[in-house]
């Protein structure tokens, strides 16, 4: 019986030397049993799952009832009753397309001076292209507000409507007359039937914004207008069933969620604090401690993003663009533009755009963050030496909002200027210039830039550059959850690169590691010592 109180003190005392090196991790999970952990009831509580109710049927305005003859017709007649929506939503980032901070020049967004590693830019002046996004009617920023883009439950390409009753309408001969007569139903149906945004309603531009179903973030794909449980539990038809707006909430038509003036941490409440609280980060419904009383992951919280543990992989349905090379755009196969597809079943080379490579199952990146979003702007410099850090989120150890969280970093080759060291805006798809005419860099680039009031030297080449995309959509349900040893784990964890913060399990610290291996040696020598004692008295004890 001694000898295995012996063996188990000697296994006792090797386990808190190894625990204070830090050189074994916990192979737990870093979330308790859901019977446990406090975090659903208090998200249930929060977000108080009760059905939607309306207190109006707009099948039934009079103003919704006429024959309407253009999409402006549409907008007057929902300002008739919504007076100041167009005023509101005209202030907005969804409007404007630009974003200021500090009350600085807005410098920022996709109709500013923001630029991406995707189509570059929007150049908003003339690419009409990306304009298809834009919730206005027709082409250009000078449209009236489409009410109908967020808020009709109808399917329907509302730009190519409006033209097609337009050109019938003018048309004027009796066939054409009668097409028309059958847009202007659709669309007055399509007034009629009238809610809050649904998932198809965003989905329209950020499931498939920079031109195709996932090609920008990782986790925001046409797999989550149905997704199951199993891809994303908020989101999930067999599970809560939430849409868009469950979480990222409105106030004057300005959503929550934005990542350039007012960054989601900057209110870590929970809304069973402050019932007025946007619900956007998940303390919002779960708290900052959602796991079961002692539990260990609750002490993660204020370091760890909730989406680090419980977003594994992104793209697990439907694959993600990773990297696009437009330096190798402008190749003809017989003297024709030409495209090639990869095993996904997607483009991975267009003439007009280059080649990309795409993936599934993608293991985030990990970096400090705040909340809030930087970016490389037109009027930059930038060292074409190295990669050109395009995006990047801000937040440090010391900063006591910021949490390591995942990312999706998308990775190019673009041109710019090698005179004024400025990346440069190509016209892609606008008037007789844009490069996906004609596959010619210098007249696209040299549009693009007086387009956008730029200088350009005449002189470009291609540099690398990353983009980056917070990854907060796609939870996975709670047996995905991350182990404790895909962090804490020295040259293969996840976190390798995260720097600031004392891991154990990653980190070595000399004078801690010879204070170990100091008490492992001293262990040993007292257990060697007095077992060889115990031997000695044992055998005097017998001899009498």
């Amino acid at each position: 019986m001694n000898r295995h109180i012996r063996t188990i003190l000697f296994l006792a005392l090797i386990a808190v030397a190894l625990g204070v090196l830090g050189a074994q991790p916990a192979l737990a999970t870093a979330t308790a049993a859901a019977d446990d952990a406090p975090g659903r009831t208090m998200a249930q509580q929060a977000t108080k799952a009760l059905p939607p109710w309306n207190t109006t049927d707009h099948s039934k305005h009079a103003a919704l009832e006429q024959e309407f003859k253009s999409g402006q017709d549409i907008t007057n007649a929902c300002l008739s009753c919504h007076s100041e929506a167009a005023t509101q939503f005209h202030r907005t980032i969804h409007w404007t397309w630009q974003a200021s901070a500090n009350g600085e020049e807005a410098k920022y967004g996709k109709a500013a001076q923001s630029l991406n590693n995707f189509c570059i830019s929007a150049n908003m002046n003339q690419d009409t292209s990306c304009l298809s996004c834009h919730p206005g009617w027709g082409t250009s920023l000078e449209s009236g507000i489409n009410c109908l883009n967020c808020h009709s439950r109808k399917k329907v390409n509302w730009d190519e409507a409006v033209e097609d009753l337009a050109a019938f309408t003018e048309a004027g001969d009796a066939d054409s007359l009668e097409i028309a007569a059958e847009i202007r139903a659709e669309l007055q149906a399509a007034a009629q039937d009238i809610g809050r945004p649904q998932r198809q309603n965003c989905g329209s531009c950020h499931f498939i914004g920079g031109g195709g179903d996932g090609v920008k973030h990782g986790d925001l794909d046409t797999s989550l207008i149905k997704p199951t449980k199993a891809l994303d539990v908020h989101m999930g038809v067999d599970g809560q069933n939430f849409d868009c707006t469950r979480c990222h909430t409105t106030t004057q038509h300005n959503i929550a969620g934005r990542v350039y003036t007012r960054p989601a941490a900057t209110d870590r409440k929970s809304l069973i604090e402050d019932d007025l609280t946007a619900k956007i980060t998940c303390e919002s419904c779960h708290s900052a401690t959602p796991h079961a009383e002692g539990s260990k992951a609750n002490d993660h919280t204020d370091r760890v993003a909730c989406q680090t543990c419980h977003i594994p992989e992104m793209a697990r349905e439907l694959p993600t663009k990773m990297t696009w090379d437009w330096s190798e755009a402008g190749q003809l196969k017989d003297g024709k533009k030409f495209y090639t597809k990869d095993e996904f079943g997607k483009k991975d080379y267009m003439s007009i755009k280059g080649r990309f490579t795409w993936a599934k199952n993608v293991e985030p990146e990990y970096f400090w963050y705040n909340g809030t979003i930087k970016s490389v702007t037109a009027k930059d410099m930038i060292d074409p030496g190295r990669t050109v850090a395009l995006s990047w989120p801000e937040g440090g150890p010391q900063d006591a909002n910021s949490r390591i969280a995942p990312f999706k970093v998308h990775r190019a080759r673009q041109p710019y200027d090698k005179v004024h060291k400025t990346l440069l805006v190509p016209m892609l798809s606008g008037g007789t210039e844009g490069y996906w005419k004609t596959l010619d860099w210098q007249r696209a680039l040299t549009a693009g830039q007086a387009a956008n009031g730029l200088p350009y030297s005449g002189e470009f080449d291609f540099v690398d550059t990353t983009y980056v995309f917070p990854t907060t959509h796609m939870v996975a349900p709670k047996e995905k959850t991350l182990a404790c040893n895909e962090c804490h784990t020295r040259d293969e964890g996840r976190l390798q690169n995260v720097a600031g913060i004392y891991m154990p399990g990653r980190d070595r610290t000399g004078l801690l590691d010879t204070l170990g291996w100091v008490a492992v040696a001293a262990s040993l020598f007292g257990v060697f010592c007095h077992g060889l004692g115990r031997v000695f008295t044992n055998g005097r004890r017998e001899e009498s």
